[in-house]
């Protein structure tokens, strides 16, 4: 598998490296320090080898969205994910919306990071949970997928309420805010155990196995 790295952060470079490490001992990586180097790599003789390409959006010599916009055209079966330190929605929906197969805020985990690599390569789209969170879906900015972003959130709830319990709605809710069990149980006024068996259901119903994919499936159910 080979794997692109776009970032002009060394630091980063090597940490996604080395987290990325544990897909394989075949995984191999190719880097791109700037806008230029990184059109040397996908214009190359090597550039359908890529399996996967991580893409930080800050990059020297770029010009707003227009890198990606063109690894994208380029290389139409590659998967894509975004790299930023941004947490704006309404900017994940942009760039998900032009064809990037996920958006990895830098803050989030490199265990975070690691799952959303395993769900695009699976052939899945990863989106950070806190595009499910009250504040941000309440606000009426256009959706590229159609509507808004408060309609969306209606469709989600209304779709999870035939799935879930009021309360498993309100632990999925926080989940999707990144927050760990104790801070689940501190915020609803249960205990820890409570938390554990509501999870338990939650991924029975929506058929997961984790946390991330909790998150994600709950978002497919809206259908956005």
């Amino acid at each position: 598998m080979r794997i692109l790295i776009a970032d002009d952060h060394r630091l980063i470079v090597e940490g996604v490296k080395l987290k990325l490490a544990e897909l394989g001992p075949d995984t191999e990586f190719a880097e791109a320090m700037d806008v230029d180097e990184l059109r040397r790599l996908i214009h190359g003789d090597e550039a359908d080898s890529f399996d996967l390409a991580l893409v930080d959006l800050a990059m020297p010599g770029g010009h707003g969205t227009a890198h990606l916009a063109e690894i994208i055209e380029t290389l139409p079966r590659l998967r894509v994910i975004v790299l930023s330190g941004s947490e704006e929605p309404t900017l994940m929906k942009e760039l998900l919306g032009m064809g990037a197969h996920g958006f990895i805020p830098k803050a989030y985990s490199p265990e975070v990071m690691l799952s959303a690599v395993r769900l695009v390569l699976s052939g899945g789209t990863y989106v950070p949970p806190m595009m499910l969170e009250e504040n941000h879906v309440a606000t009426q900015a256009p959706s590229s997928f159609g509507g808004t972003l408060a309609e969306a959130s209606r469709s989600l709830e209304e779709r999870l309420r035939k799935l879930l319990t009021e309360r498993q709605i309100d632990v999925l809710r926080l989940l999707s805010q990144g927050k760990p069990n104790k801070l689940i149980a501190r915020d609803l006024g249960i205990s820890e155990g409570t938390v554990k068996i509501h999870l338990a259901a939650i991924f029975r119903a929506l058929n997961v196995r984790n946390r991330v994919e909790a998150v994600v499936a709950s978002r497919r159910i809206s259908g956005i």
